[in-house]
């Protein structure tokens, strides 16, 4: 008997990608148990249950889950309205968690701290695909896996200010004046916000959510100041394709924040770069440095750091892993999710064989594959788990079967130039429909011994 044979697959995370992986896992017949650190299934989400996302329901409920979800008679939201945070959550992951099929599978206040193969460290290569993966939680508490979905998200671990990709001056000083991305400006944090200057730093639809409220809250509280930062010389691309959006409401939330801006209810600044901060009498002073070399200083109450996230592979640090050098996602996926270009609604479909590491039976799916990149959509972690599971459960054929339609922004790429007049740049021939294998670049021009896929030795996940 095979050291692998009757351990279960373990996910990390119980949110949207998580959750749809435990689906596929139970449909296909695999044993698994789900880790998630929160309280609550959809923890991190929960964070920002406020904000209404931009892609319908439609594009927001996994296959797998769906169905077992209807089995169970689940009241399925209109397909075409706009769920909030904390309405996904609410009306469909936690549902999907209290299903007897995945209710007992799921383990709440477990952290996963480290990721290792019984008995070996990363040095280590005879054997290695034949022994349990080792999971150490917070609590001391130790799995073993046959493999591991890790979908644990990239919320806890966002970007710093500093336009160097390292803290800014002061940065750490001055975290009394930060906020995470999409602060309830409008609910619960409406008083850190009423009657001060924020500062908003980022160009992604974090930092445009946050920016509309702000100029919501401005209008109705005199003396609420809103100035937004990007470090481009263009907002074009986070204005995106306005009516070309196949999203209307990510659409019309580039239009929104354009109107705002030209109206001087945003004050907007172009190439920034922040340089230093420094709390001075109960404000913060921001130290922008100019492309010339110049520097300027501007004052402000609050600083809403909507820079985007990272993935954090300290948990995997003695397994194999093949990361791109730009991106931090698998060097095979990195190309084709690059964010100079590819929107989210360009990436091409992708499933295990660009998710798949040198170390067999590991893949980080959602949000986490996408490394620094911030083009993710909930349907494509939808698809990268029905692929996963299908390779895992030795079903290679509808592993390989990926199809997957996205809507397209209409903005394509960061070229400005090639962007401005909002149509649909992409062309007749990005459809982002079909096979995704064959790429030129990633794993399959690195220099790396490969094993044929196709050679997935029988009860084994991966290939060796």
């Amino acid at each position: 008997m095979n050291a692998l044979d009757g351990l279960p697959v373990v996910v990390i995370g119980a949110g949207p990608t998580g959750l749809a992986a435990a689906a596929h896992l139970h449909e296909r017949g695999l044993p698994f148990t789900v880790l998630e650190a929160g309280d609550t299934p959809g923890a991190a989400v929960r964070q920002w249950g406020h904000v209404r996302v931009f892609s319908p329901w439609r594009y927001n409920v996994d296959p797998a889950a769906r169905r077992l979800l209807d089995e169970a008679g689940w009241v399925a939201p209109d397909p075409e309205a706009l769920p909030t945070g904390a309405e996904l959550v609410g009306d469909y992951l936690q549902p999907l968690a209290e299903l007897p099929q995945l209710k007992p599978h799921v383990r709440y206040g477990a952290r996963v701290e480290a990721i290792s193969r019984l008995g070996l460290d990363r040095l280590r290569t005879v054997g290695r695909d034949t022994v349990p993966f080792l999971l150490r939680l917070a609590d001391g508490d130790e799995l073993f896996a046959r493999a591991v979905i890790d979908a644990s998200g990239t919320w806890g671990t966002p970007n710093v200010l500093g336009a160097s990709g390292l803290p800014a001056r002061g940065e750490v000083e001055s975290v009394a004046h930060l906020e995470h991305a999409l602060p309830d400006v409008l609910g619960a944090d409406r008083g850190r916000f009423v009657g001060r200057h924020t500062l908003v730093v980022g160009a992604g639809h974090s930092a445009a959510n946050t920016l509309l409220s702000l100029a919501e809250l401005s209008a109705a509280e005199p003396g609420t100041e809103v100035t937004w930062a990007i470090r481009t010389a263009s907002p074009t691309r986070t204005y995106g394709g306005g009516v070309a959006d196949a999203l209307p409401a990510r659409g019309a939330l580039g239009s929104r924040l354009r109107a705002h801006v030209d109206a001087g209810r945003i004050r907007l600044l172009t190439g920034f770069s922040l340089h230093a901060l420094a709390p001075t009498d109960g404000r913060v002073s921001v130290v922008v440095r100019h492309a010339d070399g110049t520097d300027e200083s501007i004052t402000v109450d609050r600083i809403v750091a909507a820079t985007g996230f990272r993935p954090d592979h300290s948990i995997t640090a003695e397994l194999r892993l093949d990361l791109d050098p730009v991106l931090g996602a698998t060097r095979a996926l990195a190309p084709l999710i690059d964010p100079n270009e590819h929107s989210c609604g360009t990436v091409p479909p992708h499933g295990v064989d660009e998710l798949a590491h040198p170390e067999s039976g590991y893949y980080a799916v959602g949000m986490k594959s996408y490394g620094r990149a911030p083009t993710f959509l909930m349907a494509t972690g939808y698809e990268q788990v029905r692929s996963v599971v299908a390779a895992l459960a030795g079903d290679w054929a509808a592993a390989r079967e990926v199809q997957l339609d996205l809507p397209e922004t209409g903005v394509c790429n960061s070229d400005p130039a090639e962007s401005a007049s909002g149509d649909n740049c992409c062309g007749p021939e990005s459809t982002g429909r079909g096979l995704s294998t064959g790429i030129s670049g990633g794993l399959l021009s690195a220099p790396l011994s490969l094993v044929a896929l196709d050679a997935a030795p029988a009860g084994g996940c991966c290939a060796s």
